[in-house]
Order: C-alpha cells, then structure tokens, then sequence
C-alpha cells in the first residue's frame, strides 16, 4: 500500500498536474479533495470531465465518473467487486475506492487518453428497436454505422503510417533533394546534348548507346534469375536430403520395433507423465503459490527500518542455534531402532532427490529439444548464411545436438551428484566425530570396569565372537531362502505379464490414435508458438518506435503551440497598431477642429510648442542668471561674513556672561570696557 501511494504522489507531482503533496499531505487530503484530484486525473485523459466536483449534484459525480471508468474497463479490485459498495465508496471519496482508481489510472495515461479518444467515435449510440422501424432513421443509423467503420479504417491507415516510419519532414527534404538533383540532371543532360549535336551521327550512337543499356540491363535481370534458380536448387537438395534421412530413420524405427519394446517404451513414458502430473507438477504449483502469499504478505507489510532487519536477523540466529542443538540431541540418543529408521530414511530421501533432479533433466531436456527443433527449422529455411557460407546441414545438425545433450546430461548428472556427496559428507563428518567421542568416552569407562573386575580385553573378544555368529547365520538364512523366492519371483512375473498383456491391448490401440493426435496438436503448438513470438516482437518493436514517434510529436507540437501563440499575439499588436493609425488619419482629415483636437498630432504638436516656449523661458532666465552671477556670488560672500561676524558677537556674549562674577563689560560708544 505504501509502494502505490508513493507512486501516486510521485505521478501527481510531475507535470501536468504539479500538485506538491508528500505523503502526509496526500494521505490526509478530505474525501473532498480526493474526489476533486481524480477528477483532475480523469480531465486530463478526457477533458470534457474538466469541472469543480462541488457544482455538480454527488449523483451526477458517480455516473459521470462510473460511465467514463467503464469506458476505460477499469476493474474494481477483488474485495471492491459489488457495484452498491463501489458506487458507495466512490460517493464518500473513501481512500480504499480512489486510491486504487488512481494508481491504475496514473499508470497508463497515455493509452488511456488514446482509449478516450477513439470512445468518442467507436462506441455506438444505442437506438431503440421501434425507432429503427422508421426508413429514415434506419437509413441514417447505417449511415452511421458505415462512418464508424471507416473511421476504423482510417485509424489504422493512420496508425500504420505512423509506426511505418515515414515522416513528413524527412519525406520534404527527401523531395527537395530529389527536385535539386533532377534540375542538375536536366542541366548536366543539355550540356551533353550540344556538346553531341557537334558530333556526326550523333542519333545513331545515341541509339546504339540505348540499346548497350538495355542489354546489360537484361543481363542483370538474366543473372539474378541464375542466381534464383541455383538457391532453389540448392533447397531443392536439402528438402531431398531431409527427406532421405527422414525416410531412413523410418524404416529402421520400423525395423528395430517390436511389441515388447514399444510396451516397455509406453510404460516408461506413461510413469514420467504420471509422475510429473502428480507429483512435480502439483509440488511446483504449491510452492509457487506459498511464494506468491508470503511476497503479498510482504508487500502488505509497512516498510521495515534498520531495527527491525536486526530484530529479525537476532531470530534467525537463535532459531539456527536451536536448530542446531536438536540435531545433535537427536544423533546423541543411542536407540537402534531410530538408527535404522535414519538410515532408510535417508536412503529415501535421496531416491526422492534424485527422482526430481531426473525429472527437472527431463523436462531440461524436453526444452531443449523443442528449441533445437525451432532452430532447425530456421536453419534449414535458409539455404545460405549471410556472409555466403553454407550452414550446417540436418544430419549434422542432429549430431551435434545429440553430442551436446549428452553432454550437458552427463554435467548435470554430475553437479548433482557432487551437490549430494558433499552435503552427506557434511552429515557423515559431524555424525563420525560425535560417535568418535562417543566411543572414547565409553571405552575409558569399559576399560576402567575391566580393569576393576580383572578380565580386561574381554569385550574385544566378545565382540568378535558376536559378529562371526551374526555373519554365519545371515549366509545360512540367506542360502535358504533364495531358491523358494526365484522360483515365487518366476511365478509372478509370469502371471503379471499374461495380466498386463491382456489389459494393455485395448489401451494400445487407443494410444496409437492418441500419438497421432498428439504430434498433429504438438506440431500445431510450435507453429503457432512461432508466429506469435515473430507477432509479439513485432509488436514491441512498433510499440517503441511509437513511443519515439510519439514523444517527437509533442516537442514539435508544444514548438508549434509556443510559435502560434507568439505569432497571434504579434498579429493582434500591428491590428491594434493599424487600428490607431486609421483613426488618427480620420481624426487628421476631419473638418472638426474637436475632432481634430484629438489627433495624436495635433496634441504631439500641442506639446512641442508648449516645450518651446519653456525652453524659451529656460533660456532667458538661464541669461539673467548669467549676467547676475558675479553680483549674487558677492553678495553671498558679503552674507557669509555677516554670518561669522554674528556667530563671533554670539561666543564672546556667552563667554561674557560665563565672566560675570569676576568684573563687569560695559559697552558705549562701541568701546567695550571691563570693570572690576
């Protein structure tokens, strides 16, 4: 769940929607809102859907949004699959409803514009049956009808053309260059025509010229039909070589075949084929259903951060260990019984690893066999390879594939088998140095108790005495059974035989039809098996190239949008600006002087008189200026004197006033006195 929404707010981010959400914001956007963004995401597939969701009634929301959904055969998924819930879910912009629709949407954006767009024009308006009794509606309703069809038509002339790889601007410099060529062919020709009218019997070497050309070119023609001829020949040879063979390999299958051979060959393949269908195929399938619920358990699961991986890892240790101990618990217990219990169960164990392992050879085998089969087919299809060398014919190609298979038998054969040797060593290893101490340990004790009771080496002896009696009577039990069993075994497999003879006779009849059919329907299988791989890589192939066509399209699409834009707004200045100039001339010629008093040139010529007479004005008391500078730069001067001259007169009053105590200044006369 965290992996579709963070899809969903990395797609709602990029361009055109721009919306810069996270995650948190996303997640705690209103229902409101939510239904308001997958209306944005259903206008930009189809942009009659571009609407404020809060103008419009929630019933007409969920049809609209229902009907379209339709139209792009979006499915609800399994727990969503009652339309009442849905719809419902839909109405209260419940999470679990619109968050799938938006990841499925998102998705496929571009196929589902183009699924929008041909809806528009492929799905049919359903007409009543009473109406269609009418001739006049009948008649339009086919006329209808024809239309779609050959939009269809002309769809996929459309989209042929654009995976064919043509396009309009190569196709016009192609022209162009064609056109230039032909005009220096038509210039080059009429130079060569009066330099030859200068020669004698200029037509008759000119006709002998004519025919020099048309002869090579018969000879060209007569050589590439040679050259036709030698590679049919050629596949002509192989087909009869392909033949021979075939009818050789016929007549000795027919010669070596028996009764009992093709018994025990149909045993073999009836037991392979029962024991893939009931056990591999079926153990297969199980696990890859537990893998496929533990990765959607997995993927159900919130992101794991580094504490939890180490929580994890600290389990599996401890559960290895715990492992571990029982194993060696269980190899410590000294009971017989589980010890040949092991042993057979080992030994089944590995039957059943080598069953599956000859079972996966087989099915390995199988594949090959199918694959070489292809490429022989393709092989011998072509006479020649491309640098002229001749491929390898069919006889040799079936040795090489049999060497090869061999081969390939043997080495998985053996990885196998070195696979379980070094696993059993792995157990056999840890099970030798347990029992080793095991017996150290026990022959101290045997030897200790020996030595206190004064008969030591007697269990030594004992032993040998045991394991001499146990080998005389097996080899006696042995010798006394073994004729009574031949001669039951002999019985047996007589009556079995007779048995399986007699019941096997109807199913043989049965099972040579069944083979027949068998290698028709194979042959079949492969057949299409090819086509629909040349198909289906052709599809991808047309797949790219019309995404690369496509993405070219809209860059030279959005250049062309930017460049009529520019070219309308400049198209609508010169109209304003013509506009403006039309009415000043009206306004220009007009007999009104109002009218003409709104002129744009009359007011320009308004305000050039106005700007004259103030420079003029400027200029005369720029002149005043002038003459009266030298008498007002003295006066200033004068001025600033006076100014020193107070501020002086200022600092001896305040100094006076701060010597008040120590005598008196009299002024008279404009004498200044000091008294004290």
């Amino acid at each position: 769940m965290s992996e579709q929404l963070k899809f969903i707010v990395e797609q709602l981010n990029k361009e055109p929607f721009k919306k810069n959400f996270n995650l948190i914001t996303f997640d705690s956007l209103e229902p409101m809102q939510l239904l308001q963004i997958l209306n944005d995401v259903l206008a930009e597939i189809d942009p009659k859907q571009a609407l404020d969701i809060r103008e419009e009634m929630p019933e007409q929301t969920v049809k609209r949004m229902c009907a379209l959904l339709g139209m792009l055969k979006y499915r609800p998924p399994g727990n969503l699959s009652d339309v009442s819930t849905f719809r419902q879910g839909l109405v209260t912009g419940s999470k679990p409803v619109v968050h799938p629709i938006l990841h499925w949407l998102l998705q496929r954006v571009t196929e589902l514009k183009k699924r929008a767009y041909l809806a528009r024009f492929l799905v049919k308006l359903e007409v009543p049956a009473e109406f269609l009794q009418d001739d006049i509606i009948n008649d339009t309703y086919h006329q209808y009808e024809e239309l779609v069809e050959g939009f269809k038509t002309y769809h996929k002339e459309c989209e042929q053309l654009r995976t064919s790889g043509f396009s309009t601007a190569e196709i016009r410099r192609d022209i162009s260059a064609m056109e230039e060529e032909k005009d220096q062919l038509i210039k080059r020709v009429e130079r060569l025509k009066k330099r030859v009218e200068s020669v004698s019997n200029h037509q008759r070497m000119l006709e002998q010229a004519r025919q020099l050309r048309v002869e090579k070119e018969r000879e060209e023609s007569l050589t590439h039909q040679k050259q036709e001829q030698r590679n049919q020949l050629f596949q002509a040879e192989q087909r009869l070589q392909r033949s021979q063979q075939q009818l050789k390999d016929l007549r000795q299958a027919a010669a070596d075949a028996n009764p009992e051979s093709l018994m025990k060959r149909l045993e073999e393949e009836i037991k392979i084929n029962s024991y893939m269908v009931s056990e591999k195929l079926p153990k297969e399938l199980e696990g890859m259903r537990h893998t496929v619920q533990y990765l959607q358990k997995v993927a159900s699961e919130p992101a794991m951060g580094q504490a939890d991986l180490q929580e994890l890892e600290d389990k599996i240790k401890e559960v290895d260990y715990q492992i571990n101990q029982l194993i060696e618990k269980r190899m410590m217990r000294n009971d017989p019984m589980d010890d040949k219990l092991t042993l057979y169960r080992q030994q089944a164990s590995i039957i059943i690893r080598r069953k599956e392992s000859k079972a996966e050879e087989l099915q390995e085998a199988r594949e090959e066999l199918a694959a070489a089969e292809r490429e022989l087919r393709q092989r011998t299809n072509q006479p020649q390879a491309s640098d002229g060398e001749e491929v390898i014919r069919g006889d040799e190609l079936k040795r090489l594939v049999v060497k090869l298979r061999s081969r390939g038998t043997v080495f998985k054969k053996k990885r196998q088998e070195i696979t379980e040797l070094k696993a059993e060593y792995g157990v056999l290893q840890r099970t030798e140095e347990i029992l080793r101490q095991r017996h150290e340990t026990i022959q101290q004790k045997l030897q200790t108790v020996e030595a206190e009771k004064g008969i030591s080496g007697y269990s030594d002896t004992q032993e040998e005495l045991e394991r001499v009696s146990a080998i005389k009577s097996e080899l006696d039990e042995k010798k006394g059974r073994t004729l009574d069993d031949m001669s039951e075994m002999v019985k047996k497999l007589n009556s079995v035989i007779v048995e399986k003879k007699s019941a096997l006779a109807p199913i043989i009849k049965e099972l040579r039809s069944l083979r027949q059919r068998c290698q028709e329907l194979s042959q079949e299988y492969e057949e299409k098996k090819v086509q629909y791989e040349s198909c289906a890589a052709g599809l991808e192939s047309n797949r790219s190239k019309l995404e690369q066509e496509v993405k070219a399209l809209r860059e030279e699409t959005a250049q062309e949008e930017n460049q009529y834009h520019y070219i309308n707004t400049m198209s609508e200045i010169i109209e304003m600006q013509i506009q403006r100039a039309a009415e000043e001339m009206k306004a220009y010629v007009s007999s009104d002087p109002q009218e003409r008093k709104k002129a744009i040139r009359e007011v320009y010529m308004k305000n050039i008189s106005e700007q004259e007479l103030l420079g003029k004005k400027l200029r005369e008391k720029q002149k005043m200026v002038r003459e009266s500078h030298s008498d007002n730069m003295e006066q200033m001067k004068m001025w600033q004197d006076l100014e020193q001259l107070m501020e002086c007169k200022k600092q001896c009053f305040i100094r006076a006033q701060s010597q008040a105590s120590i005598g008196q200044v009299i002024q008279e006369g404009g004498e200044d006195r000091l008294v004290l």
